[in-house]
């Protein structure tokens, strides 16, 4: 079995980003406050990409933890 040993906190935080972006788009909407809209728009964009940049690191770290396992034995 394979047991990973880091917490990707990049997603909660991709996640949670991407949710307050969306909510900022309301906000800004509803008040028709547009510099709102755009920097929570802004937000919003960069909650994806957060999230897969952060799995794509970690998952490269867990294969070279096996690559210096697999090198030590």
């Amino acid at each position: 079995m394979k047991k990973h040993l880091r917490c990707p906190m990049g997603i909660p935080g991709g996640i949670f980003a991407a949710m307050v972006g969306l909510v900022g788009i309301v906000v800004g909407i509803i008040s028709k406050n547009w510099m709102c809209v755009a920097m929570s728009a802004a937000l919003f964009f960069i909650g994806g990409p957060l999230v897969r940049v952060t799995m794509m690191v970690h998952s490269a770290n867990d294969r070279l933890d096996e690559i210096e396992s697999s090198l030590k034995k």
